[in-house]
């Protein structure tokens, strides 16, 4: 999974992305000192992987990961050029989703790019420079879709399609808050990769004395819950500041420190926890004396589908899986007593995978 970090200038963006990867993106404050895109990558916490490595005594155990791009700020007029332009574009276009961080703060130390905290302008400022290319986009589509229609009546379907989402973003609008009901038409909106189209997190960013009851009292925090609600998008709150201090801590002062504040999980972990529930993602977990290990799956995987995460020669070859659920596995102490106690199931290629199964695969090539 890759995400994408964005905002505009002096939102907190780089020091969220510095706390969470460890890396070294300089944050400072001006527009632009981000100007090449940061990657780091982050561990999926999961308990379950640590209690099966116990179990099986595992030489190696490899968590499932998150790949964080930190993109530079961005300001209006950047579809036309202004601060990075496109540069900035092309580097949302490869990512899965969109972590918007949005200041929700006051802080007369910190500048703002516009002079004044207003989450939703903000927000639209950014979105409008989405939709300014992806109209674009969807422009030459459609003059390249018309004529061949002519020729092809097919392809008027297409053209539908493509008319509504441009009449969508002309008013405003992103193309994700446009729904679309057959598999056929949601197939085709993807494969034209609208930045628009991209899934959304809204980051609130907010200050210390807001954490603790989830910016709930905040006011720029409701403002962004609304909006994300308008267009199908999810939002979690946050405190780059805490996040960034916490960074260095280990896992047992890490959860003294944040309960201390009132808060019972990390900002690291809310944003994985909602980037799974954004994307309908899942994982599964595989487990022996080599290895314990997570696998990132889409929500209703078919067996096949989930063993050729492993490799393409599992799902090519498939026979069958062999599948346990973690409670099942952990409450009776063992593989072989879930198996004794008829807990482990032959499942075929119809079954749909659950979070945290516990599977072995069959296979033959």
């Amino acid at each position: 999974m890759k995400l994408g970090i964005v905002g505009l200038p002096n939102v907190g963006k780089s020091t969220l992305f510095n706390s969470m990867t460890l890396g070294k993106a300089e944050a400072a404050n001006y527009p632009f000192c981000t100007i090449d895109p940061n990657v780091g990558i982050v561990a999926v916490p999961d308990e379950r992987l640590t209690k099966l490595t116990e179990m099986y005594h595992s030489e190696k155990t490899t968590p499932a990961v998150i790949e964080f791009v930190d993109i530079a700020g961005l300001v209006k007029g950047a579809s036309k050029g202004e601060g990075l332009g496109n540069k900035f574009l092309s580097h949302i276009r490869e990512v899965d989703a969109i972590v918007h961080v949005v200041r929700c703060f006051e802080d007369s130390n910190v500048v703002h790019v516009d002079g004044s905290v207003d989450p939703i302008r903000d927000i639209e400022t950014i979105n409008l420079e989405l939709i300014f290319s992806d109209l674009e986009i969807l422009e030459r589509r459609i003059s390249k879709t018309v004529k061949a229609a002519k020729s092809d009546k097919s392809l008027q379907k297409e053209l539908e399609i493509l008319q509504i989402l441009k009449t969508a973003l002309e008013e405003g609008k992103c193309a994700r808050a446009v729904e679309f009901e057959t598999p056929e038409d949601i197939a085709f909106v993807e494969s034209l990769t609208l930045l628009t189209q991209k899934p959304v997190l809204y980051a609130a960013n907010v200050s210390e004395e807001d954490l603790a009851d989830n910016g709930a009292g905040n006011q720029y925090v409701n403002r962004v819950r609304i909006f994300a609600d308008s267009e199908n998008s999810e939002v979690f709150v946050l405190c780059a500041k805490i996040e960034e201090e916490i960074s260095d801590l280990d896992e047992t002062d890490k959860k003294e420190f944040l309960a201390d504040m009132g808060v019972e999980t990390s900002g690291l972990d809310r944003l994985i926890s909602a980037s799974y529930k954004l994307l309908g993602l899942i994982s599964y977990l595989t487990a022996g004396v080599t290895e314990s290990r997570a696998w990132t799956i889409k929500k209703g995987t078919k067996a096949p589908g989930a063993a050729g995460k492993i490799h393409s020669d599992f799902e090519r070859g498939f026979i069958r899986a062999e599948v346990v659920s973690y409670d099942d596995l952990i409450n009776i102490g063992s593989y072989n007593g879930a198996k004794e106690q008829g807990l482990v199931r032959s499942e075929g290629k119809e079954y749909v995978v659950k979070d945290g199964d516990v599977i072995l695969f069959r296979f033959n090539v």
